[in-house]
């Protein structure tokens, strides 16, 4: 799969599923008009395939930023052999099952370090601070998409969270929260810099922010 592709797949497959459209509804259930609901998957779904779009424009002409080449083509040259042996049914169960306990001591390492800082910000920041400033359009949004960031929170979750500050943040700054944070966040900041090259992480990271911060305003009018 080209890269670009993997990258809208990467953004969009947290936010655009059943679990999440359900989550946030309930979350946000006191709103008949729906409004963040359907600002959050809307967006997601187009930003989603600007960010692909820009960067295939930026990486067209050189695909391969994977860390560690040679241990995937390792991989790719495996499935290759036991595609043309044929193995029978229990033997691609067991290999299956070898393959998800490397992914998971492979990925666990970094989701855990991730979850572990995420947490320290969970319990030393202090709400009161974000609440200060949660009803300016521009700083709102930019605190709403530092915090997502920086809790790292399950997509399945996070409306709930952002529903507790209704009261203080605008409807903006929630959307920003709730389409910002799975797409980017400290947890997966560790994975992608693990397994994607350098630069290719930073280009990431910019894209995203700068997309999504821009997305929200436009949606909102606060630029036009």
């Amino acid at each position: 799969m080209p890269l670009h592709v993997g990258v809208v797949f990467l953004v969009a497959a947290p936010i655009l599923n059943p679990i999440v459209f359900a989550s946030t509804y309930y979350a946000f259930r006191s709103d008949p008009t729906n409004t963040i609901l359907y600002s959050r998957m809307g967006l997601a779904f187009i930003l989603s395939i600007i960010i692909g779009a820009i960067l295939y424009a930026m990486f067209k002409n050189n695909t391969q930023q994977l860390r560690g080449d040679n241990h995937n083509h390792h991989h790719v040259h495996d499935h290759h052999h036991h595609a043309h042996s044929k193995p029978g049914f229990f033997s691609r169960i067991k290999q299956t099952f070898y393959h998800a306990v490397d992914e998971f001591f492979l990925m666990g390492k970094y989701l855990i370090l991730g979850a572990f800082i995420a947490g320290l910000f969970q319990t030393f920041l202090d709400r009161s601070v974000l609440t200060a400033i949660g009803s300016n359009d521009y700083s709102s949004t930019v605190v709403m998409m530092v915090f997502a960031y920086l809790l790292s929170l399950c997509s399945e979750a996070d409306a709930f969270v952002a529903s507790s500050f209704g009261n203080q943040f605008t409807d903006m700054s929630l959307v920003a929260f709730l389409v910002y944070g799975p797409m980017l966040d400290l947890k997966n900041t560790f994975m992608l810099f693990a397994f994607f090259k350098t630069r290719f992480v930073i280009a990431f990271m910019v894209t995203v922010t700068f997309v999504v911060f821009a997305g929200v305003l436009l949606l909102f009018g606060v630029i036009l």
